[in-house]
């Protein structure tokens, strides 16, 4: 399978849907972090609950380093 990184698109609406979909799973971070609850991810094709108390950890690791 020949896969090609979407920012390098020739659609310019193709190529900015990355940054839409950044800024929407940021929003749901945050809403998730207002909200105390959990978001759900997959990684690595395994379903992975995130509480909004490791969100708060990422979020300070990432703003410290």
């Amino acid at each position: 399978m020949n896969i090609k990184d979407i920012r390098l698109s020739d659609d310019s609406d193709l190529a900015g849907s990355y940054a839409a979909m950044q800024r929407a799973g940021q929003s749901a971070i945050d809403l998730a972090i207002q909200t105390n609850t959990a978001i759900v991810i997959m990684l690595d094709g395994k379903v992975q609950r995130i509480p909004a108390a490791e969100l708060i950890k990422q979020r300070q690791a990432k703003a410290s380093s």
